[in-house]
């Protein structure tokens, strides 16, 4: 019983070394990737399974394509330089100022790899649907939101709050810049004025309802 007993848990311990061996492999290919994106490169596999000291076969298999660690890179390196310093708990306190600051951070940098964007897109819309129902992608920029808008989070009801997360969800991130880019024909400095713009009257319009259900 004894000898069975340990048989399992070393075979669990190594399973769990296993993931964990997996998991800083993934994450030093993105770490390696994100430095370059951060020196302005668009590497190559080579480069990158260079940089990050392993095969390209072993960036194949933790990714697909290219295409989707230079996106995951690329969002990574905007969280920790941009977005992080916007949403710490240091920072401003009034939902309307970070909302809007997210939006700027996201439409500064996202003009730089408009290309990536849109290779984004395309994978999302040629990929295969997620289990569950879950999201095809996203998640970063639902979490970036959710926390410029903690400071008012019980202020709103969970309809109102989850209401104003996805309508700003529509106005942060790659298709908003693309629409505006490509139909509407503007330049960075007015798709920034268009969307800064939007963002805050969207925000300022839920708390003002918020304020009028309460009274």
């Amino acid at each position: 019983m004894s000898e069975n007993v340990n048989t399992k848990s070393a075979a669990s311990s190594e399973a769990s070394g296993r993931a964990a061996q997996r998991s800083r492999t993934r994450q030093a290919i993105i770490d390696a990737t994100m430095r370059l994106v951060s020196a302005g490169q668009t590497p190559s596999v080579i480069e990158i399974a260079e940089a990050a000291q392993v095969s390209r076969r072993t960036i194949y298999m933790y990714f697909p394509t290219v295409e989707q660690l230079l996106i995951d890179a690329t969002l990574g390196a905007l969280t920790q330089s941009t977005v992080d310093p916007i949403l710490a708990p240091a920072a401003s306190t009034d939902p309307v100022t970070r909302v809007e600051k997210l939006a700027r951070a996201v439409n500064s940098h996202s003009s730089e790899v408009m290309h990536l964007g849109r290779a984004l897109i395309r994978l999302t819309v040629e990929g295969d649907a997620p289990a569950a129902g879950g999201p095809r992608r996203g998640y970063r920029r639902i979490q970036w939101i959710e926390q410029a808008l903690a400071p008012v989070r019980t202020q709103l009801t969970r309809k109102e709050f989850e209401r104003l997360v996805s309508a700003l969800s529509v106005l942060i991130g790659w298709e908003p810049l693309i629409v505006l880019k490509d139909i509407r024909c503007l330049d960075d400095r007015q798709i920034d004025d268009v969307l800064t713009f939007a963002v805050r009257a969207v925000v300022e319009k839920a708390l003002a309802d918020a304020k009028s259900r309460k009274r």
